[in-house]
């Protein structure tokens, strides 16, 4: 009996912190979540920097927090998270746990992935991670101090999101440049269709000023023939008007004429 009640309560001492009340928490930086409380682990999504997150618990031997995102739950380095405390966003560090009502809790690769991560890939190699997870954490515990650990971990996740963060300024930065490009592609386009434009008008005014001088000839031309051929009939009309005229005949029987001269 005793032991049944000691199994029970330390049941319940180890579910505890996994239905403790999550605590809210923001991302200081584009950060990976992790299946596990090490770099080691695989990542399971990049976090983006100010995001919301749930706390659910950290832990109390190194810096790193279970928290949910959307849908996922995973492992962030402390260092990268904030809580909120009197509308203020503070930092997390283990000495702040208790007071800001953060649980500790403790991480067990089996029972966690079999829980959160049955349909991923690295689900059926859990084995594998397990013995090389825990032959890193082995060796860095027989070699240095927890503490140096800690900030070691904390260095190597600062690396990789500072690549991650390096490598997502480096996408923007080739949007960027893809965006001017294509903006300056437009801009000469606009200029070239603007340019051909201004041609086609100045054709069309050269063609309706040669058209306009070509009639003026035209017209010109057509009123010095109509000036000729008035002057050819005015000359022609006093030709005729000053030629003598011919003196009529007198027959013999006809005693009205004379011929005289």
């Amino acid at each position: 009996m005793k032991a049944i009640l000691s199994g029970a309560a330390l049941a319940a001492a180890l579910f505890l912190p996994v239905v403790a009340e999550a605590a809210e928490g923001y991302s200081t930086a584009n950060v990976n979540m992790r299946s596990g409380p090490s770099t080691a682990y695989p990542a399971v999504v990049v976090i983006p920097a100010g995001t919301s997150v749930e706390i659910h618990g950290c832990l109390s031997t190194a810096n790193w927090c279970d928290v949910s995102f959307y849908s996922g739950r995973g492992w962030v380095s402390a260092s990268y998270l904030q809580t909120v405390y009197r509308t203020n966003r503070v930092v997390l560090a283990p000495q702040y746990y208790q007071p800001l009502g953060i649980p500790t809790v403790t991480f067990e690769i089996d029972n966690y992935w079999d829980r959160h991560y049955r349909n991923r890939t690295f689900y059926r190699d859990r084995d594998v991670w397990r013995r090389d997870v825990y032959r890193r954490d082995s060796y860095r515990d027989d070699r240095a101090p927890g503490r140096y650990i800690r900030e070691r971990e904390d260095r190597r996740d600062r690396f990789e999101d500072d690549r991650d963060r390096l490598r997502d300024q480096a996408e923007r930065d080739r949007q960027r440049q893809e965006a001017i490009r294509e903006r300056r592609r437009d801009i000469q386009a606009e200029e070239r269709q603007r340019i051909d434009e201004l041609r086609d008008r100045r054709r069309d005014r050269e063609e309706r000023i040669e058209n306009r001088r070509e009639e003026r000839i035209d017209n010109r031309r057509e009123e010095r023939q109509d000036r000729r051929e008035r002057i050819e009939r005015r000359e022609n009309t006093d030709a005729l008007q000053d030629r003598p005229r011919r003196r009529a005949v007198c027959g013999p029987n006809d005693e009205n004429c004379s011929n005289s001269r």
